[in-house]
């Protein structure tokens, strides 16, 4: 009910072999994902819907090799799913404990001008911390990347997250594109589109569109000032069982934010 948030508190070791094996041991940043956790290091202010269904740190081991300069990879356990940091009613039984991975891919310098394009995909399965009896098994699958469009000032993402509950037909599935596009010296345009469903099978599933434009303006060094607009959009409002009249005519969020942060 009560505590303290830790984001990261581990020991990290460099292990001789090979190019060197980089161990973290302690609470550690999960190895999935597009956008990162400090939101001043993301393209928008607000979170994709895909982060939201990913994990955002772990209690437990990660391991780290840079195989070359075109591979790296990860791997590692964990008590939970989720951030907690203790693994709670889940026990300590070897099936019940969390295993992460990923690799990713980076273009080399022969590709041209999608040189530098970075391509990864991850995946992390099992249970968060509650107790047994009440949560299920979870799996995300994720893949996303980084690549040059051969313009200078302007740069193309895309992410994907499927997340199953308990290997059943509950799937969650999250689709976006991110362009960010520098218009002058101190101002950049940072454009993401999302195409969300959750559930399958005709009729049942509900579908989800959500647009974000953000301006990031550098007014001074060191400093983040951005201006946000962002439209969400429930594409089959009124088509699920039990939805009235009245919350169907609600299917259009929309929101304006001005950010500003001091980055140290």
């Amino acid at each position: 009910g009560s505590g303290i948030a830790v984001k990261n508190a581990n020991v990290s070791l460099n292990i001789p072999v090979g190019t060197g094996l980089q161990a973290k041991i302690g609470v550690f940043d999960t190895c999935v994902g597009y956008e990162a956790g400090n939101s001043i290091e993301n393209p928008n202010y607000t979170r994709s819907i895909g982060y939201t269904m990913e994990p955002t740190s772990h209690t437990g081991l990660l391991l780290s090799y840079k195989v070359s300069d075109a591979l790296s990879v990860m791997a590692g356990v964990a008590n939970t799913y989720n951030a907690a940091l203790n693994a709670g009613a889940r026990g300590a039984a070897s099936s019940q404990q969390t295993y992460l991975a990923s690799a990713s891919l980076t273009a080399p310098d022969s590709l041209g001008f999608l040189k530098g394009a970075v391509l990864t995909a991850g995946v992390v399965d099992g249970f968060t911390s509650a107790a047994a009896a009440v949560t299920p098994d979870q799996t995300l699958v994720y893949v996303g990347a980084t690549i040059p469009t051969g313009i200078d000032k302007l740069t193309l993402g895309a992410a994907w997250d499927h997340l199953n509950v308990d290997k059943s037909s509950t799937d969650l599935d999250a689709l976006a594109l991110y362009l960010s596009l520098k218009t002058c010296e101190k101002s950049t345009l940072n454009a993401r589109i999302e195409y969300d469903v959750a559930g399958t099978g005709a009729g049942n599933a509900t579908e989800f569109l959500g647009t974000t434009l953000t301006l990031d303006y550098k007014l001074w060094a060191n400093v983040v000032s951005r201006l946000e607009y962002r439209w969400d959009h429930d594409l089959n409002a009124g088509k699920g069982a039990g939805t009235t009249a009245a919350v169907a005519s609600r299917n259009n969020g929309h929101a304006f934010i001005a950010q500003i942060a001091y980055k140290f």
